[in-house]
């Protein structure tokens, strides 16, 4: 298989790993996500300056955690989340994170390309007509770095990324003037009632699906050490980057949004640039983790076709307007996402004890029941949580995959080699 399919079906070879600045840029381009912000203007209206600081380092903190535990088994197995499915799921069994992982993604891709069609529309003097054939335009530009693979992804975010990162220094720095500076930015309370469990839930939840599908881009990372940097480096500090943006707009300007911030900071080209470079960031890392789930639900390593189809899927969706009906759902499929991640390390450092045995020439059961079992109680339990949904369903789904496994027969607990 040649890299440029980036290896759908098989582990990422030894001489094909990245460096720290690549893998970084990478999935900091991942993480800066719109929706985030949000998240963000949610808690700077419920909670004052110095309060708000301490929910975002301890709800990222948690959030990055978790994001490098799953690096870490990537980078040493060289997998992405879908194929260790087959390990804890099995063969036919993984087709389920296949399918929950694969509609998750195609939803917000079709969000993302009508969002920022209807944005650009209402920015600039455009006719509102052009907006169902600009999501047509951006439904499949948007897939273009994403076909290229990882090295398309890695080209863009290079650029995109310091860009970003100038974009929101400018305007966090004209914020603060605006407001009077630290002192009265730090005087400034919200008028929320949230508690701080609820808003680490939140700040969880804006991007614990993306932690659990960042190992598409950290089994490429060259050693452990660089795939726990770097996803620490997008899951901590880039999405608390994102959610402080959100969180200081709303307390500012009553904006959680950056590209709305900017134009009423008269930074309106900015603004455009800001809005372009954050959705395709996101866009085509959403597109190219459809891609990986479609691959294996498929068992094809066309990758370059099924992004496409991925990308025909979710303009259809978007130029139907069923990307609204779906935020919701998309929202409620998250908390589902995360215990994957907890079957997947009790199975890797539980069941194999560090070590996966090579995928090619393993014969793997139908169906893992004890991974399936323990995602089913994991789920469960986060659906039905008060506190901290995703904490518990991963903390839930390790642990009853681990015990579950001990007691069911050793055939179906370890798989044979062929």
């Amino acid at each position: 298989m040649s890299s440029s399919d980036d290896y759908p079906l098989s582990a990422v070879p030894k001489d094909q790993r990245k460096g720290l600045l690549s893998t970084s840029v990478v999935l900091l381009g991942f993480t800066f996500f719109t929706a985030t912000m949000w998240a963000g203007g949610n808690l700077g209206s419920a909670f004052s300056f110095p309060d708000l600081l301490m929910v975002i380092l301890v709800g990222n903190l948690l959030l990055g955690a978790y994001a490098a535990a799953l690096a870490y088994i990537a980078c040493r197995s060289g997998l992405n989340t879908v194929l260790m499915g087959r390990y804890c799921f099995g063969e036919k069994g993984s087709k389920l994170s296949d399918c929950l992982l694969g509609f998750t993604q195609i939803g917000w891709y079709a969000w993302g390309t009508a969002t920022i069609a209807i944005a650009l529309v209402k920015m600039t003097p455009l006719p509102q007509w052009l907006e169902l054939p600009l999501m047509v335009v951006f439904g499949f530009g948007f897939c273009v770095t994403a076909m290229v693979g990882y090295r398309g992804l890695d080209w863009l975010s290079r650029f995109a990324v310091p860009a970003m990162l100038l974009f929101i220094g400018v305007s966090l720095y004209q914020g603060v003037v605006d407001v009077g500076g630290f002192k009265a930015l730090s005087a400034r309370a919200g008028g929320g009632d949230m508690g701080f469990a609820a808003a680490i839930t939140v700040v969880i939840g804006t991007f614990v699906s993306g932690g659990t599908m960042a190992t598409n881009w950290s089994r490429f990372a060259r050693n452990g050490r660089i795939a726990v940097i770097a996803t620490l480096a997008a899951f901590f500090l880039g999405n608390g980057l994102m959610v402080l943006v959100g969180a200081m707009g709303t307390l500012i300007y009553q904006q959680a949004d950056i590209v709305d911030v900017m134009i009423t900071q008269g930074f309106v080209v900015l603004a455009l640039l800001m809005l372009f470079l954050n959705i395709w960031t996101t866009q085509d890392n959403t597109i190219y983790n459809f891609s990986v789930a479609g691959c294996n639900l498929l068992r094809t390593d066309r990758r370059r076709l099924v992004t496409i189809a991925g990308a025909a899927i979710g303009t259809v969706l978007a130029v139907f307007g069923m990307y609204d009906l779906l935020v919701p759902f998309l929202i409620l499929l998250g908390t589902f996402i995360p215990p994957l991640g907890g079957v997947i390390m009790a199975d890797f450092w539980v069941r194999f004890r560090g070590q996966y045995p090579p995928l090619d020439g393993t014969v793997l059961p139908a169906f893992q029941w004890s991974g399936l079992c323990a995602y089913a109680l994991g789920a469960l339990a986060a659906w039905s949580s008060p506190v901290l949904p995703p904490v518990v369903g991963v903390v839930v789904a390790f642990l009853a995959h681990a015990l579950i496994s001990r007691l069911l027969p050793a055939t179906d607990g370890v798989p044979e080699q062929s």
